[in-house]
């Protein structure tokens, strides 16, 4: 019965996320070594669940590994320049041969119905390829010519956008066509990045061989420090963490891979990508679990932070109430029932967490008295660690000051210590106004904290 439970809590956890994503475009890319390692299988069952959500999904496969057994089949060898292969004549026969048989896997593998997955009804979903990306030479860097190594010119978005449309998945490969007829080997990441853009898709979303990025050098929170991952980054933390890799031994861990991933998701918040991901490609069912959960379970990248402290609206009851209906339902706080919060809503304040209501807390002034009541101060336990209650707090008392407040009070059975440690004093009952003493309950013995201002 409890896994039942479980999975019916984290069914309708994952419900606004089902309702937000639908329609949306999601790019999906990782390298070659996803195929070679055998955890093809898995993710192409996941890719097809999202697309039965009615998610719009391009999938982006590197071919390294594929082109280093090309080569070595050959007696052939390549060097590298700045992370990129230095492609001669023949080391293209290599990558042509490699990409043309991933292809034909993937074509194979969605093409095979496996009971009691979207890929039962093989003929539901159709994988789509093609020569969809212009390309030209990277041409000479320091001197060195990169020969048929190639970088992306443009992307046939409105080919992509049709087949998308019909309910297809696309599947892309980092080779390339001029207009002259020449072919060229891309980097996966550039391809990624670049067709994200050119689809404005919703989500870049990069398998890499990290649970994710560690945290930026010098964070300033013990927290932050403590964490082995950072779970959510903006661009320009991003970009920081990317230039400071290079120097800073704490990164050293970070891989090659995951380096021109990170440099990648850069590129693309900085074109108007509005969600990138970097999550673990070893670990079964990550692309749900990061995108279907609160945590997630790698790298979240935005082009801004994701929260936000407003004023709330009508349109956050709904998540107020599944904020607080578990502490009404332990006794934390006192039930309210949403015909009350549609008409208290307009004292509450809350963060939006990337479109989620985190946190809320409510102002109830009582002007005469000079005095207010805070109440509803909850912080989501996924979210707890960020400083929102501090936010939440400074907020209040930024309010009850343009009311010419002079006290803030809290009646409070579980947070006693919370509220102490930022400045609330223990107080009784005759020091709260008139009309509030009358509604007191005796049963609950909510302690009384009052806060100057």
């Amino acid at each position: 019965m409890r896994q039942a439970a479980d999975f019916v809590t984290w069914f309708r956890s994952a419900a606004p996320w089902i309702h937000a994503f639908r329609g949306k475009t999601f790019v999906v890319a990782f390298g070659g070594e996803v195929v070679a390692g055998g955890l093809i299988e898995s993710l192409a069952q996941d890719v097809n669940l999202l697309t039965s959500l009615g998610i719009r999904v391009v999938i982006v496969c590197g071919s390294r590994p594929q082109i280093d057994a090309a080569l070595n089949a050959r007696g052939l060898t390549t060097e590298f320049h700045y992370g990129q292969r230095i492609t001669h004549p023949k080391a293209m026969d290599c990558v042509k041969e490699a990409v043309g048989r991933l292809r034909i896997e993937f074509e194979q593998l969605f093409s095979f119905g496996l009971p009691n997955t979207p890929m039962a009804q093989s003929e539901g979903v159709r994988l789509i390829s093609g020569s969809l990306l212009t390309a030209q030479p990277v041409g000479v860097i320091d001197g060195i010519d990169l020969q048929f190594s190639g970088k992306v010119r443009d992307v046939d978005a409105e080919t992509i956008q049709h087949a998308l449309s019909n309910g297809d998945i696309v599947l892309l490969t980092p080779i390339g066509y001029s207009p002259t007829g020449e072919a060229f080997n891309l980097s996966m990441e550039d391809v990624a990045a670049s067709v994200a853009t050119a689809l404005d898709a919703e989500k870049l979303i990069f398998l890499i061989d990290a649970a994710g990025l560690p945290p930026l050098p010098g964070a300033k929170t013990k927290r932050a420090r403590a964490q082995e991952i950072s779970r959510e980054l903006s661009a320009a933390e991003a970009e920081m963490l990317y230039k400071a890799a290079a120097q800073s031994p704490e990164l050293s861990r970070m891989s090659e891979a995951t380096l021109r991933a990170l440099d990648a998701t850069v590129r693309a918040s900085k074109t108007g990508v509005a969600r990138t991901h970097l999550i673990p490609r070893g670990t079964d069912g990550a692309l749900l679990m990061e995108l279907f959960s609160y945590g997630g379970i790698g790298t979240m990248i935005t082009e801004a932070g994701l929260e936000t402290l407003r004023d709330a609206s009508i349109d956050d009851v709904g998540g107020v109430l599944r904020l607080i209906e578990p502490l009404e339902a332990d006794g934390t706080l006192v039930r309210r029932g949403r015909e009350k919060l549609e008409a208290e809503i307009g004292q509450f304040s809350v963060i939006d967490h990337d479109g989620f209501v985190a946190g809320c807390a409510a102002l109830y002034p009582f002007a005469r008295e000079g005095l207010a009541e805070m109440a509803c101060f909850v912080v989501a336990p996924d979210y707890r660690g960020r400083n929102y209650g501090e936010q939440l707090l400074s907020r209040m008392e930024a309010k009850a000051r343009q009311m010419r407040i002079k006290r803030l009070f809290v009646l409070t059975t579980r947070t006693a210590h919370w509220f102490i440690e930022h400045g609330f004093v223990e107080g009784s009952l005759d020091e709260l106004p008139e009309a509030r003493q009358k509604l007191y309950n005796f049963q609950r013995l909510s302690k009384i904290f009052l806060k100057k201002l």
